[in-house]
């Protein structure tokens, strides 16, 4: 399965410990990330992430474009509700585009723990199909 990793900068360290904790399960799939948030994932885990640009220089797009392509098969975006700013447009936009694709996405903590640990239980081998 193809999972992308976004992670606003408030949201950095969270993802980069979300990580470390699913590493088992991470591992096994393909991880794509926004530059910053990608990087700082394999500093913590050692895990091979390919790594669009950074979000604010066009990687929030470029992960938008492969949403948008039925290429991702989950969606982690860790938001910052407290800081919303000049990223909201972005972050309301892949999530919409999450919706229109039927992909999977989790936008806190919670939810993502939910979806990892559903992805272990092969609760999203219907991808596979979707496609």
């Amino acid at each position: 399965m193809k999972i992308a990793l976004i992670a606003h900068d408030a949201k950095k360290k969270l993802m980069q410990n979300f990580c470390i904790a699913y590493r088992g399960i991470l591992t096994k799939n393909d991880l794509f990330a926004t530059g910053t948030t990608g990087r700082l994932v394999e500093e913590a885990t050692n895990l091979s992430v390919h790594k669009y640009l950074a979000g604010h220089l066009g990687g929030a797009q470029q992960l938008g474009a492969a949403i948008e392509n039925n290429e991702m098969d989950l969606v982690i975006f860790l938001r910052d509700p407290l800081t919303a700013g000049a990223h909201e447009p972005t972050a309301a936009e892949l999530m919409r585009l999450c919706d229109m694709h039927n992909i999977p996405a989790a936008s806190n903590l919670a939810s993502a723990e939910l979806l990892i640990k559903a992805l272990d239980r092969g609760d999203l081998e219907w991808r596979e199909m979707y496609k």
